[in-house]
């Protein structure tokens, strides 16, 4: 099992782009409305925009000894942005921290936002994976969720990644929708499939709160699915999407051999990155520094930031904290955490405590371990789809068993 460091230089850089045409139902990310007409070649808000991004970026301390390896546009609506504006985005990183030549550069794009001119033109800057925004194939569970796209808006975007022959692409899918009936998620998954994505992402509805959604539901209330509904769900899921081929790499994550996202991958590992943009976090030496979640105070915090010589702050999270953190990402993981890493974080004596907590889960087969011991150890992880299912549940007696020994 390969055990990957907190210790190591960033080596990513993810970039928010907090347009979009309107907010979904269930959207509670930094976003700012555009409205159906305007877009990056016609808004001076987004021109603006990219400009302070690229200052903030400027204005960042390096701290990687080699070139990115992965950028991630994410949102928002990226696919809003102009050609030019990307390249502007790009280059400015490139310049600034490097990006190498093998770089996965990943893009998330909501269909009915692009033609193909544009795909080619994104290609040609050095986009080279495509996440696509698709939640549902059927129009009449787009508008309960409020997207802007209908399923022919997806065909036509599809077709075009093919003529393009996009390296890598994802489809993103969401479960637990209002009045999705276990038969309809079952007809969506064979068409997403039919449509040949090189990864799958199928996250399950969370009810946020101050969005749409949360103002007309509560969980577990018709018309949604109830919460045994969802895990059938995603189960089905799982026995059809490795079924066809499709590694469940992550909780909700599936990929073709070789096209696992390797940005998202640096979170998971619990990796540094650079973080830039509206609402966005970075991670880097230790530290965890969030932007503001509006275009106004981003831009003052920029400005501050460019004053203070980029030395925004945070004091270094404890050790226990810190194996919590791993914890809540690692174990989302296909692959687990390794012994190494786990010895790495936590003395014998949080290490005994944690087990009690797991020993329930192991029993009912939902953690896996690999050497019980503190010396024997060799990964931990949890089951597929069991473990993943219930990850909330295994994840909270861990915290619970933590915070108890802190406070004993």
């Amino acid at each position: 099992m390969t055990t990957h460091s907190r210790d190591t230089v960033p080596a990513s850089a993810y970039v928010h782009i907090p347009f979009c045409r309107r907010r979904c139902f269930y959207c509670d990310f930094p976003i700012s409305i555009l409205g159906n007409q305007q877009r990056g070649e016609t808004s001076g808000t987004v021109e603006s925009y990219v400009d302070v991004l690229c200052a903030e970026i400027a204005a960042t301390p390096k701290l990687n000894q080699r070139p990115l390896q992965t950028v991630f546009f994410g949102g928002g609506t990226p696919s809003l942005l102009s050609i030019p504006q990307l390249e502007q985005m790009l280059t400015q990183l490139d310049r600034h921290f490097g990006i190498a030549p093998e770089a996965e550069i990943s893009m998330e794009m909501d269909p009915g936002t692009f033609d193909l001119d544009h795909l080619q033109g994104y290609l040609t800057v050095g986009i080279n994976r495509i996440s696509l925004g698709v939640q549902a194939l059927d129009d009449a569970m787009l508008e309960s969720c409020g997207r802007y796209h209908r399923v022919a808006d997806v065909l036509r975007s599809v077709d075009w990644l093919h003529q393009v022959d996009m390296p890598n692409w994802s489809l993103d899918l969401i479960s637990g929708l209002p009045h999705q009936t276990l038969s309809e998620w079952e007809t969506g998954l064979h068409k997403a499939v039919a449509l040949h994505p090189h990864h799958l992402s199928v996250y399950d509805l969370t009810v946020e709160p101050q969005t749409v959604f949360a103002k007309r539901y509560q969980p577990g209330d018709t018309p949604l699915p109830t919460d045994e509904q969802t895990a059938t769900m995603y189960r089905l899921a799982q026995a059809f999407l490795t079924a066809q081929g499709y590694d469940h790499y992550e909780v909700s994550n599936y990929a073709q051999p070789g096209h696992q996202c390797q940005h998202n991958l640096t979170y998971w590992r619990n990796q540094p990155y650079y973080g830039f943009g509206l609402g966005a976090t970075s991670y880097t030496q230790h530290q965890r520094v969030s932007r503001p979640r509006t275009l106004v105070t981003y831009a003052e915090w920029v400005k501050d930031f460019q004053a203070a010589e980029g030395t925004h702050s945070e004091p270094p999270t404890p050790t226990l904290e810190q194996l919590l953190d791993r914890l809540m990402v690692g174990l989302r993981l296909k692959e687990g955490i390794s012994g190494d890493e786990v010895r790495s974080l936590c003395a014998p004596a949080p290490w005994a405590t944690l087990k009690d907590a797991l020993n329930s889960h192991i029993a009912k087969g939902w953690v896996i371990l690999e050497g019980d011991t503190w010396d024997t150890l060799q990964y931990l992880r949890l089951s597929d789809p069991e473990g993943f299912l219930f990850s909330n549940v295994v994840l909270s007696d861990c915290f619970r068993a933590i915070e108890d020994w802190q406070e004993s």
